[in-house]
């Protein structure tokens, strides 16, 4: 019997206290979302933050780029992700030798009866792995955009649907790692998220290391959301209220970007739609039916420092400088009273 937390689901009205008319976000979407994080932290130890993003994303059904060392638990936290949706799973290991057909599919000729059939490739599923994006060439890479973009894919002519909901959560090692290759700028459009893990602090480290001390830590965790959930959810949070204050400084942070003197290329509409629905979804995470300022502000670096280009780092492949040029731009946008 899996390990299953028990998880409230009220009944009745769902609306929340907050501004403006009460919107369909309720004490149930937001007790389903708390529950993934607890399970998550069961095993995976001090990466709240990582955590709470991750679980933004999968709210909205974006895309996120996860960057650190190895063993860091980039692919241990995403499985975990993974075990807590009652749903279907695939890990992707990129390989300099893997081929789009590995990642998509292909036809395959069967000596039976005469007739080529479809064998499908691991990207049809609801939940992604992309391990180690970064390790495969640009032509193998290319095979998940049409995928993260109109979740569908292309198998010799013909377009077959992704089963909902889909999302792809991809890890890669820093650019100057040996045999890694820096991912297009029309990759890394894709993700809504680029997050970067850091090393974790000492007494979190400490806790890591006593919990293996007797073996894995909570080697079986049982699912909170089914696929329904996971769909109910992401129809909830683009319900959640954003007033036009909070629209029109979204939009004076995505122009200023376009105007900087340090930028080649700003956020594009798609950038800015993307932030928005962002907002929205860390808003329901927090338990409200409406945006405050603080929840553009919090997601401006994850969610547009990879879709900028700067003047000084066109082919360096380092983020850290269109992250600082993010957060100047932010301290300089005035904040709607």
């Amino acid at each position: 019997m899996t390990d299953r937390p028990a998880v409230e689901r009220p009944t009745g009205d769902r609306r929340l206290a907050g501004p403006g008319p009460g919107a369909p976000v309720g004490p149930a979407d937001v007790a389903l979302a708390q529950a993934v994080m607890r399970q998550v932290a069961r095993r995976v130890v001090g990466q709240e933050y990582m955590v709470e993003r991750l679980l933004i994303s999968l709210l909205t059904g974006g895309h996120v780029l996860l960057e650190g060392v190895p063993g860091l638990a980039k692919t241990l936290t995403v499985r975990t992700l993974a075990e807590t949706i009652r749903t279907t799973f695939q890990r992707i290991q990129f390989t300099p030798d893997l081929l789009p057909a590995d990642v998509i599919g292909t036809q395959v000729y069967d000596q039976s009866n005469g007739q080529f059939s479809v064998k499908r490739g691991p990207i049809f599923a609801n939940v992604i792995l992309a391990d180690e994006i970064n390790r495969t060439t640009p032509r193998t890479q290319s095979a998940l955009l049409e995928a993260m973009s109109d979740r569908q894919a292309s198998i010799e002519g013909k377009t077959y649907l992704l089963p909902p909901p889909f999302i792809v959560l991809a890890t890669q090692n820093p650019y100057d790692f040996e045999g890694t290759y820096v991912l297009p700028e029309s990759q890394l459009d894709r993700f809504m998220l680029r997050l970067r893990m850091g090393y974790p602090i000492r007494s979190e480290e400490r806790k890591v290391i006593a919990s293996h001390r007797d073996g894995e830590p909570v080697d079986g965790l049982g699912p909170v959301l089914t696929a329904g959930d996971v769909l109910q959810l992401q129809r909830s949070v683009r319900m959640v209220q954003v007033d036009d204050a909070i629209t029109d400084y979204l939009l004076d942070i995505v122009h200023a970007t376009r105007r900087s003197e340090d930028l080649h290329v700003g956020v594009s509409t798609r950038g800015a739609l993307t932030l928005y629905r962002a907002a929205q979804s860390l808003a329901l995470v927090s338990g409200r039916n409406y945006v405050i300022t603080d929840d553009v502000k919090t997601l401006t670096v994850p969610v547009l420092s990879h879709r900028v280009v700067g003047k000084s780092f066109l082919q360096a492949g380092e983020f850290g400088a269109a992250e600082a040029i993010i957060r100047d731009i932010v301290d300089r946008i005035r904040v709607p009273a």
